[in-house]
């Protein structure tokens, strides 16, 4: 009996330090304070961005916001991220993983994950742009849902709703063709794309966690 009762307990002790000794997983951590843009930086055409209700709107002529706060330093290599996000119809925008800030001009650094559910552009929301692009709509105008990104190494998974849509694995010593030489992973900021006059979206619940 007490052979027994010993194994039980040496059994759950064991099961403890496993626990204790498991790294602890990060707290998502805000990069929107739902009230201003402090923390993010905008170059030409700066009033494309705008605050209300809690959201960030993306309304105007091609402009990048691109995360510049305290959190890890603006600068992320592996991660989880997510927003809620809705567009109206006819709209494109886009979310930027591993870029820089620039003053003008579509950013040159990193992945574009796209947001379009009816533009006139067919790569639609959740394709790794012009790397992984996918046909299918998944999410309709003018209804809130969440989008993912997560990089671990050389892999990007991107979710819509929780729902898998792009599973893509860089190869290593990657070449990509003239134009496209900063689409590779490396480390780097978010920035939210605002595509054209005519389109308008909205961000909220911008979220990210950070993994060492």
């Amino acid at each position: 009996m007490w052979n027994h009762m010993k194994k039980i307990i040496l059994t759950t002790l064991a099961a403890v330090s496993l626990l204790a000794a498991r790294p602890k997983q990060a707290e998502w951590i805000s990069l929107f304070d739902g009230k201003t843009l402090n923390g993010w930086k905008v170059g030409e055409n700066a009033e494309t961005f705008s605050v209300d209700s809690g959201c960030i709107i993306a309304h105007g002529k091609t402009a990048h916001l691109f995360y510049e706060g305290d959190v890890h330093h603006h600068d992320f290599k592996d991660f989880d991220f997510k927003a809620d996000v809705m567009t109206r119809p006819g709209s494109n925008s886009g979310i930027y993983i591993h870029t820089q800030y620039q003053e003008g001009g579509w950013p040159s650094k990193g992945y574009e994950v796209q947001v379009n559910n009816s533009h006139t552009d067919w790569r639609r929301t959740g394709s790794l742009y012009a790397i992984e692009d996918i046909k299918e709509v998944y999410v309709p105008d003018n209804v809130w849902f969440t989008e993912s990104v997560s990089v671990r190494g050389k892999r990007i998974v991107i979710k819509l709703n929780d729902k898998t849509v792009v599973d893509y694995t860089e190869p290593e010593n990657v070449q990509r063709p003239k134009g496209m030489e900063g689409r590779v992973l490396s480390s780097g900021t978010f920035a939210l794309q605002g595509h054209d006059p005519n389109s308008k979206v909205y961000f909220k619940n911008i979220l990210v966690r950070p993994v060492d």
